[in-house]
């Protein structure tokens, strides 16, 4: 079974982060490293493709051909890595996005596709749903667990009320939530191994996409203004002197919360 799995590479969290002058976008010049979401799939695809024969494929899309957070997954444990980058991708919505990877996914001609259900960058939501349409395939998300039998893929969803039991045929795609499996940690062994896997580097012409539907000018969105977030504020201490439960009502009602 060949499993595909979408890597975002991201600027490192626990550093400062800054936007691009003009843009408002974000800066992405430096190191990258694989969104923390992330680790939950390359794992769980891992483990569904334990088999002989069987294969784990990375696909990202990342600015001046940075490998760093695929080289995380390839340490994990995944054979090998497709890298889309171009200059041509800078200021890409959520659906150029989509687009880029679902042309780049097919090149791998997956069994089964895992992303994470959001970036802890971006907070979209919409990009696995996008690419499962534009590739034709059924997508499952939220999954809390998968297990793939034969020509099928058995799915636990996860709900407010639990979760529902889907089965939808393979091909899929599937996004997988934090905590679904237990990711592991690189080995030594598997670093140094991951130096010499193979990272397929294309461009969006390699992909047959036409420039004008990706980057800054095929994006349907724009951002035209950043401010700071609001001052926290001190709040107000209220002493309760028999009408604490009065103004605590009244308050509410004032935010039109009751």
């Amino acid at each position: 079974m060949n499993v595909v799995v979408c890597v975002k590479q991201i600027p490192d969290p626990a550093a400062p982060q800054s936007l691009n002058p003009g843009t408002n976008t974000l800066d992405r010049s430096g190191k990258l490293i694989m969104d923390d979401s992330d680790n939950y799939g390359v794992e769980m695809a891992l483990q569904l493709a334990s088999g002989e024969g069987d294969e784990v494929t990375l696909v990202s899309m990342a600015p001046g051909g940075e490998t760093s957070g695929l080289r995380t997954g390839l340490a994990m444990g995944a054979a090998k890595a497709i890298l889309i980058s171009d200059d041509a991708l800078a200021g890409s919505d959520a659906l150029g996005t989509a687009r880029v990877l679902a042309a780049a996914i097919a090149r791998a001609n997956p069994d089964l596709v895992v992303m994470a259900t959001e970036s802890s960058d971006g907070y979209t939501g919409t990009l696995p749903v996008q690419v499962a349409e534009l590739m034709g395939l059924p997508s499952v998300t939220f999954a809390k667990a998968i297990a793939v039998d034969g020509s099928s893929v058995k799915v636990e969803r996860q709900t407010e009320a639990g979760y529902d039991e889907v089965i939808c045929p393979l091909p899929a795609l599937v996004t997988v939530t934090a905590g679904v499996v237990e990711p592991r940690y690189p080995s030594f062994k598997g670093i140094m191994a991951a130096k010499s896997k193979p990272v397929d580097n294309v461009t969006v012409a390699d992909l047959g996409i036409d420039a004008s539907q990706v980057g800054a000018a095929g994006a349907g969105q724009e951002i035209t203004d950043v401010s700071d977030a609001e001052a926290r504020g001190a709040g107000e201490i209220v002493v309760d002197e028999g009408d604490g439960a009065e103004r605590i009502v009244a308050f509410l009602e004032q935010l039109k919360v009751v």
